[in-house]
């Protein structure tokens, strides 16, 4: 999990430069694989970003409770 928490540091760095008027910004991707991002496509970097979130997430899956009740029927 610390790979997608870096990964996502990385990409959320590459947005902040993304906005900030840096013209191409690089992150690698899940497949280890280099994606160059462009003002043009800022829209794909931030589904990576809430990609990586999401993953993140579910990685983390608070313990579930199940609560029972019962009662005699009345």
């Amino acid at each position: 999990m610390a790979t997608l928490a870096e990964r996502l540091t990385e990409a959320e760095t590459a947005w902040h430069d993304l906005m900030t008027g840096q013209a191409v910004v690089a992150v690698y991707d899940s497949n280890g694989e280099r994606v160059e991002f462009r003002p043009a496509n800022r829209d794909a970097l931030r589904l990576y970003i809430l990609d990586l979130k999401s993953q993140i997430a579910g990685a983390r899956k608070p313990a579930r409770m199940i609560q029972f009740q019962t009662s005699k029927g009345v």
